[in-house]
């Protein structure tokens, strides 16, 4: 493996690249142990450094327990593990007043949202996947966005009921085009991922009516929520790993009310908004394709 470029994690986050001869120094001053998880290409997953022959002398004992939303090493056939996040509050705050303020001025809204995406996915960790990065551009996105601005003012002068209605259709196109565009955008170590989102418009269509649907019915909307997520999931494709949600609906119901409930006081909106992103990473699962896994 010489000549290779290597990360570690320390403290939930991952450092590097290296090159071997300094992860070495790293083990020999103690920065690195035999209980640390590293990764360097080729390998199919994280693993404890005392584990991969020959880099750290004398290691020895079974392999530790990764911390709760850590990476999973293989265990009894499943491979893969769930996906993590974290970020500062601080940093979450001051961004996304700035992207609600571009959402705002309605010119910027693009350069605004992709320069957010560009922040908020390397907060996303993915196992076997060190330097999660977003290689899109806003350009892209540039067409739709104001092709739709010019469609929603004419129909606004128009006033006619049935392009009210067709507007509806543009907007969940809209949305599905993003949505497609965010996962091919997916890059590691800024090298493109080459994923795609198969979901059909139709569906993604009933998904949000059935969305719609679901409010009348209270409590509903969580399991459609979940449902929906699992959806989207199956429908990423190029992934030697399949990508399974596998939170439940009443998981998801008791933390919304809870954070909303929060919420109410205003101050501690980041703090809700982490938590509940990090349990949804935490249910974002990667499994060897055919392995059935259960929340």
């Amino acid at each position: 493996m010489a000549g290779r470029s290597w990360f570690y994690a320390s403290e939930g986050q991952q450092q590097g690249p290296y090159p071997e001869i300094q992860l070495r120094e790293f083990i020999a001053k103690g920065t690195i142990n035999a209980d640390t998880l590293v990764w360097t290409e080729g390998m199919a997953n994280w693993q404890r450094a005392g584990d991969i022959p020959g880099l750290v002398s004398g290691a020895s004992g079974p392999p530790a327990m990764p911390r709760s939303g850590g990476p999973l090493t293989s265990a009894g056939g499943y491979s893969g593990g769930p996906l993590s996040i974290d970020f500062g509050i601080w940093d979450f705050v001051w961004r996304s007043l700035v992207l609600l303020i571009g959402l705002i001025l309605i010119i910027p809204a693009p350069w605004a949202l992709v320069w957010y995406i560009n922040w908020f996915i390397p907060c996303v960790h993915v196992p076997g996947r060190p330097n999660l990065s977003f290689v899109g551009t806003a350009m892209t996105i540039v067409p739709w966005y104001f092709g739709a601005l010019v469609l929603f003012l004419g129909v606004a002068l128009i006033g006619s009921e049935l392009l009210n209605n067709l507007m509806f259709l543009v907007q969940i196109v809209l949305y599905w085009l993003f949505v497609r565009w965010l996962v091919a955008n997916l890059a590691s170590n800024e090298q493109p991922l080459g994923l795609s989102f198969s979901g059909s418009f139709w569906a993604y269509l009933g998904w949000t009516i059935l969305a719609g649907i679901s409010i009348i019915t209270i409590i509903g909307w969580a399991w459609v929520y979940t449902a929906s997520l699992r959806w989207v999931c199956r429908n990423i494709q190029g992934t030697r790993r399949e990508v399974v949600f596998v939170g439940t609906g009443l998981e998801f119901l008791w933390r919304a009310i809870v954070a909303a409930i929060a919420s109410l006081f205003i101050i501690p909106i980041p703090w809700m908004y982490l938590w509940m992103s990090r349990w949804l990473a935490s249910q974002t699962i990667l499994a060897e394709r055919g392995t059935q896994v259960n929340g």
